[in-house]
Formats: C-alpha cells, sequence, structure tokens
C-alpha cells in the first residue's frame, strides 16, 4: 500500500513539473497568453481592482501603496496592474510578485525589463514563495525580518491560485498571512474558478471519469469556501459574489461574443460565472 505522504509527494512533484515546464511559460506571460486574459486585464479585473482601491485611506494615494500578487505566475498581471495604477496617478511604491515555480518567477523578471519603463522598473520586484507560507517565504526571498514585512501592503492580489491551498488544506494559513502582510485598512482581492461554472465541471467529470483519485487534485471550492478564511482571520468581507464569462484562453472572436452576452447571462444565470470574487479589508482598529 502507498502511504498518504508518498502520495502527496507524487502529486506535489507532478505539479511542480506543470508550472516549471515551458508550457506554463506560454501560457503565464503576456505574449503568449491569449486575448481573454489581456481583455480581462483591461476591463473586468481593472474595474475590480481599481473599486478596491477605492476602499483605500485618500492618504495612501498620495503617500505610496505597496502592492503584493501572490501566486503571480508570469507576472503579466501585477505588471499590468502596476502600468494602470501609474497613469491613473497612484504612486506606487512598490510591487512585489511571488510564485512557488523558480522558472516563472524568472520569466516574470523578463517580463518586467520589456514590459516596464525604468522608473516602474525599479519598484518592481519577484521572488519565490508559496502561498501556504507566504509570510515567511516572502521575508527569506526579500532578505526582509518578518516584522517589518508585517502591516506594510495596502493591496494584496491573488488569481486563480488560492484554490490550490484549499486543495492542501492550508487556506487559513494564506489568509492569516495575507492579514498579518497588510496595514490597517487595507485591501486583499482574491479571483478564482467558481466551482458551480457548468462546462468547467462538465470537462472535470469527463476527464475524471476513470480516475476518480484524481478529485481532491482538481477540487475547486464553492464561493463559501473561497470567503470563510478571510472572515475567520479577521477581514471584514465586502464582496463575495460569482462574475465575468470570459476564458482567459479566449480568442478575439470568442471574447466579444461572451462580452456581448455578459449582461444575460449575469441576469439569467449569475452563480453559475466563471469565477468567484472575493474583496476582503482589514479592519483600521482590531
Amino acid at each position: 500500500m502507498i502511504s498518504t505522504e508518498t502520495n502527496d509527494r507524487v502529486e506535489t512533484d507532478a505539479f511542480f513539473r506543470e508550472y516549471t515546464s515551458q508550457d506554463a511559460i506560454l501560457k503565464y506571460t503576456r505574449a503568449t497568453a491569449g486575448f481573454g486574459i489581456s481583455y480581462l486585464l483591461d476591463h473586468d479585473y481593472k474595474t475590480v481592482y481599481l473599486e478596491a482601491l477605492g476602499q483605500l485611506p485618500p492618504e495612501v494615494r498620495r503617500r505610496g501603496l505597496r502592492v503584493l500578487e501572490f501566486g503571480c505566475g508570469g507576472g503579466m498581471n501585477l505588471l499590468h496592474l502596476v502600468s494602470v495604477l501609474s497613469r491613473d496617478g497612484f504612486n506606487v511604491a512598490s510591487a512585489i510578485g511571488t510564485d512557488f515555480s523558480p522558472v516563472l518567477i524568472q520569466a516574470a523578471n523578463k517580463e518586467a525589463h520589456s514590459y516596464l519603463g525604468p522608473r516602474e522598473q525599479s519598484r518592481v520586484q519577484f521572488c519565490v514563495a508559496k502561498n501556504e507560507t507566504l509570510l515567511e517565504d516572502l521575508s527569506a526571498g526579500l532578505a526582509q525580518e518578518l516584522s517589518k514585512l508585517e502591516n506594510s501592503f495596502q493591496f494584496i492580489i491573488g488569481v486563480n491560485t488560492i484554490r490550490y491551498c484549499h486543495r492542501a488544506g492550508k487556506q487559513f494559513d494564506c489568509a492569516r498571512d495575507i492579514f498579518r502582510l497588510l496595514a490597517p485598512g487595507g485591501v486583499c482581492v482574491v479571483i478564482d474558478m467558481n466551482d458551480r461554472f457548468p462546462a468547467f465541471r462538465s470537462a472535470l467529470k469527463n476527464k475524471l471519469r476513470d480516475k476518480k483519485e484524481q478529485e481532491e487534485e482538481c477540487y475547486l471550492p464553492s464561493l463559501e469556501e473561497y470567503t470563510a478564511p478571510f472572515q475567520q482571520a479577521g477581514f471584514e468581507v465586502s464582496r463575495s459574489e460569482h462574475f465575468c464569462w470570459i476564458p482567459h484562453s479566449a480568442g478575439r472572436f470568442m471574447t466579444r461574443l461572451l462580452h456581448s452576452l455578459s449582461p444575460i447571462l449575469s441576469t439569467v444565470a449569475g452563480s453559475r460565472a466563471m469565477r468567484s470574487l472575493v474583496v476582503a479589508k482589514k479592519p483600521l482598529h482590531p
């Protein structure tokens, strides 16, 4: 009989191989990621981010914003956000991206040099860190004491990444570290796959028809499950909802079609949208 520890190691090794492959670099970097993700960064995700940033105290915008993206992949989301914020008049003091894959972090650093100007580049940094040990790994990667990182960020984001913490049973560890990293009044935005999105669930069921042992590996949390760790960690949750009908991999035609259909789809089947969204704020006072 194979032990649980052995199974966990095999799954972790497979996961590591997947996200350190050439395919991962193509999928998670801007030039080759596809039209859908570029559209979302300019529209749906941008709107969510700017609305969340509106919750921050006004002086943060003037004093300087510290941003962190966990599970950043090849960095395209964070780099685009830095560019958007700079154009919109935010003073971005620093922006840090973390991912467990050294290959993707290396790709993110290359992306920063080709996508940002020298001034913005000087404020962006990427380092290797796991979501479930975010604070500790970030401290090691940046060579900074834990105490200096705590309460130091005003805005933290994670896209299509926190579900992996749920699969490992480490979701509260991630939410707790985010809480510690955020300054009082700081905001976290999490976007991930909706377990009720029918097309994804159908594909998953077909894939696992003869592979039931992989169900835990492909598990998707419900919206309530995405939200619960942030509530438990002490956050004030301002948004917990389903949204967005456009796949990251969609081409131009599919993106435009789904964009035009989105208002109707959201009206008649809002809970079946592709993604779950949680926006959580760290209280100003304990």
